[in-house]
């Protein structure tokens, strides 16, 4: 063999293994760059995972994207580094605002495990260090300071639920993530529960609880 071809060979295997870092390195990120767009919500009470309070006039909605389909809104692959987005949605019918100052949200799981919506930090550190996974391969992340991508910072900033206080007759929504990692089949009749919701006078209301097993697959609104 030639050192031409010798040569040609080499920069051939070089060009090969490149393409296969680039594909590897956008599994989590995913390949087309897009701007996150949050869902627009419908109100609480018309998807199937809800808990309507007639008395109180307020009710909360959970919308797991639990499907390749309805992740496909992310840049984020979540799934990829255990957490699974939830869309939460919270309508007041009330004549008063509301205040989620106070409110304490978890899932808790048919075995009882109990899981908070993860922070902002705790997203950030796992995309910068993801936890090995002895049935997945490995995927260099595309990063920059601090280890994680601009732009899956802003999603992640962007997409979580942020509403401090709802409006009278208003609807707001956004997406709570919890680490499911290590667990099987963690929303198989898991519970949301969502507690120290408060209304103008300061009550707290009847805390939420919503049965996910009732939103599992369905369809993005």
């Amino acid at each position: 063999m030639t050192a031409q071809k010798t040569a040609q060979n080499r920069r051939s295997r070089i060009c090969g293994v490149a393409v296969v870092a680039c594909v590897f390195g956008f599994a989590v990120l995913g390949w087309a760059a897009k701007d996150f767009v949050m869902p627009e919500p419908l109100p609480a009470a018309s998807y199937p995972a809800h808990d309507v309070h007639d008395d109180e006039a307020v009710a909360v909605a959970l919308d797991p994207y639990d499907t390749p389909e309805k992740a496909r809104i992310f840049n984020v692959d979540y799934e990829q580094i255990g957490f699974l987005p939830v869309y939460v949605v919270i309508t007041n019918n009330s004549n008063q605002p509301i205040s989620l100052e106070s409110a304490r949200a978890e899932l808790v799981t048919a075995g009882r495990v109990k899981i908070p919506p993860a922070t902002v930090d705790d997203i950030f550190r796992r995309l910068a260090h993801p936890a090995p996974n002895p049935a997945a391969p490995r995927f260099p992340w595309p990063s920059k300071k601090g280890g994680v991508n601009k732009q899956a910072r802003e999603e992640v900033i962007d997409s979580r639920f942020a509403a401090r206080a709802v409006e009278p007759h208003a609807t707001h929504s956004g997406f709570m993530f919890f680490d499911i990692s290590g667990l099987s089949d963690p929303l198989a009749n898991a519970h949301f529960y969502w507690t120290g919701v408060q209304n103008a006078n300061g009550k707290e209301l009847m805390y939420f609880d919503v049965e996910l097993q009732k939103g599992l697959g369905t369809p993005q609104k």
